[in-house]
This record gives C-alpha cells, sequence and structure tokens, in this order.
C-alpha cells in the first residue's frame, strides 16, 4: 500500500518578475508551499528557476506575472523546455491592501491562480514572425508619433515667428512647409528672425528623417505581413497595418485561443453577460487588445464604404431599428470570426483546420 510520501508530487510554480531578478514560488497538488526562491533575470538564471521547480517533482505548468514584459524571456525559455506558460495577471488590488504586498507573496498568487483555474491563459511563444512583425510595428509607432509631435512644433514656431515667415508659410501643409524649410541656409542667430528660420530648419530636418524611418519601417511590415499571413492580409478591407495589429494580439501561438469567441473576446468584439435577477441583458465589451480592436473597426468602416454586401446588411438592419453603433459592433464581432479562420489558417498547416465558414452575423 502506498503512502503519501511515496505518491508522486505535480508541482505548479508562479513567478513574479522584475527587470533584474525573478521570485519563484513552488507549489504542490495539494496547494502546499514547497519553497519561494529568488533568480538572476539572465539565461543562467532561467535554468537555475527551472532545474529548482522540477527538483521538487513533476513540473506541470508555471503561471507568470508579466510574459509580455519582464518575464517573456523567462516564458519562452520554459516554452522550449516543454513546460506551460500561463499568462497571469497581477494580484487583486483590494486583496493587496488586506494582505499587504511582497515579491514572494506575488509568486505564490500566481501559482494559486494557475492551480483554481482562475487564469488559464496560455502564454504568447514569441519567437516566430509574429514577434518580428511586433517589434517592427513598436519602432513605427513610436516614429509616428515622434513625426507628429515634429509638426505640431513646426506650426507652433511658425505661429510665433517673425509676420514674414509666418505669412509665408501661412495655410500650408506640413510636406511644403518642410520641403522649404529644410533647405534655409545655416546663418549667424542675430535675430528672432534667424532664429525662427535656424530652428525650422532642424525641426524640417527632423521631420523628413523620421518621414523616411516610416517609409523603410512601413516596407518591412509589408513583407513581414504578407508572408506571415496572406490569407488574413487578402480579406476585404484589411491591410498591412490592421493586419500587423490583429497579428500581434494572437501571437504566434493562435491555438493558444480555444475558438473564434475566444478571439473576439481578445479584441474587445464580444459583449458581456450583465444579467441579474431577472434582468437579462449583455454589455459593451471595454476591455481586450484596443488596437486589434481598432483594426476590426477599421475593417468594417471600409466595408462599409465599398462592400455592398455589407452595406446592404448595414440598410436591412436600420430598417429593422438597429442604430448605426449597434450595426457595426455585430459587423465586428462577424469580422473576428473571418480574421481567426484566416491568422489560423496562415499560422497552422491546412490539414489541422477544422472551422466553419462565417456567415453574416444577424
Amino acid at each position: 500500500m502506498s503512502t503519501m510520501t511515496e505518491l508522486e508530487v505535480h508541482v505548479t510554480g508562479g513567478v513574479d518578475t522584475h527587470k533584474d531578478t525573478h521570485v519563484a514560488a513552488a507549489l504542490d497538488q495539494l496547494g502546499r508551499t514547497l519553497g519561494t526562491e529568488s533568480f538572476p533575470a539572465t539565461a543562467a538564471g532561467y535554468r537555475q528557476l527551472w532545474r529548482w521547480l522540477t527538483g521538487f517533482g513533476t513540473l506541470d505548468s508555471v503561471g507568470i506575472e508579466g510574459t509580455g514584459s519582464w518575464g517573456a524571456g523567462l516564458a519562452r525559455f520554459l516554452t522550449a523546455n516543454d513546460v506551460g506558460v500561463i499568462e497571469v495577471r497581477r494580484p487583486n488590488r483590494q486583496h493587496r491592501r488586506r494582505h499587504g504586498k511582497s515579491d514572494p507573496t506575488d509568486a505564490i498568487s500566481a501559482a494559486r491562480a494557475v492551480q483554481s483555474g482562475e487564469e488559464h491563459g496560455t502564454a504568447k511563444t514569441a519567437n516566430g514572425s509574429v514577434e518580428s512583425i511586433r517589434l517592427v510595428l513598436v519602432a513605427r509607432r513610436s516614429a509616428l508619433k515622434a513625426r507628429s509631435q515634429t509638426a505640431n512644433q513646426i506650426y507652433a514656431v511658425i505661429d510665433t515667428a517673425p509676420e514674414e515667415l509666418r505669412a509665408r508659410f501661412h495655410g500650408q501643409p506640413v510636406r511644403e512647409v518642410v520641403r522649404v524649410a529644410a533647405r534655409f541656409h545655416r546663418s549667424d542667430i542675430d535675430s528672432p528672425h534667424a532664429a525662427a528660420k535656424c530652428a525650422l530648419r532642424h525641426l524640417a530636418r527632423r521631420w523628413q528623417f523620421l518621414d523616411d524611418e516610416i517609409t523603410e519601417l512601413d516596407d518591412h511590415l509589408d513583407q513581414l505581413t504578407t508572408s506571415t499571413a496572406p490569407t488574413l492580409v487578402a480579406l476585404n478591407g484589411a491591410g498591412t497595418q490592421t493586419a500587423a495589429a490583429l497579428l500581434v494580439a494572437v501571437g504566434d501561438n493562435p491555438h493558444r485561443l480555444r475558438s473564434a469567441a475566444s478571439f473576439a473576446s481578445l479584441c474587445g468584439a464580444a459583449p458581456l453577460d450583465a444579467s441579474s435577477g431577472r434582468q437579462r441583458r449583455h454589455r459593451l465589451n471595454r476591455g481586450g487588445d484596443r488596437q486589434a480592436n481598432a483594426a476590426l473597426y477599421i475593417i468594417v468602416i471600409s466595408r462599409l464604404r465599398w462592400d455592398p454586401a455589407t452595406q446592404a446588411y448595414m440598410n436591412r438592419r436600420l430598417a429593422e431599428g438597429r442604430t448605426r453603433r449597434e450595426i457595426i459592433r455585430c459587423l465586428k464581432t462577424y469580422v473576428a470570426r473571418q480574421v481567426y479562420r484566416a491568422i489560423t489558417t496562415d499560422l497552422h498547416p491546412p490539414d489541422t483546420i477544422q472551422i466553419k465558414q462565417p456567415e453574416l452575423a444577424a
């Protein structure tokens, strides 16, 4: 007859991630804490953490807080070693106020959230072409923001410049202002007029540099998205930017999402149940990935402008008494199903796809 000490120990790990160190906790299958330990956030530290967890028994899964930031390296390492990685949100603030906060406590909470089933979302693997798209998209968004700030600064200088310069550029588009101002010659700054020309020259050349950078990044994104997800890019109303945002939301492992409904929820395009007592209703989902939600909105608006089938659907639902905003929400859910099918087609072998062709939502 087997005793408790002879039974195999199944370990659930939890990790509270930081920039320089990660704090790990190990629980057995009964929820008892086996230990907590701190490890450096390096390749060697990841190996030490993995060996420490497996030293207690069979490692089932690890819940990691911050898999998209400081925990990304650890999540990639554990995934490569066939360990199930679960993405864990930060602990509830009310719980923290009642019980305090510490790194070991957060690590234990992460492990308990996995054991209880409260957190069950598989983390992104971040080891393929979609991760490459995400990184290029980060650089593009930063350059786009900087170019907009530079354009605003150009117009601010013009608005307060001496009358000669202000009248010269009044009402002109930014590209024309940049084309002229970038060719201003160097001169001694001996007056506000000369200082304004100097400022415009530097700002215009900065705008040109950022514009060239955005063009180069757009070319990279176009190549990456076309080669990674040709079916998605070919969808009616989709393009490079929308496809990139949707791919980044899903990650390199779309199988972590159980269904098209799960993807719609991830994008904030699925209504949430808000029923109580005799009242049965759903409310708008204001969560989810807002970049992906915006991408779905762009696809819907594009189809409303150019697609006869979508226009006919809009007219039919308007005649039924629906508002335009309600119809757009229905269309976003429909588009989410199409997008999910396209992504799983592109990122999975064709023989593994078993998803029915969606029909236009009623």
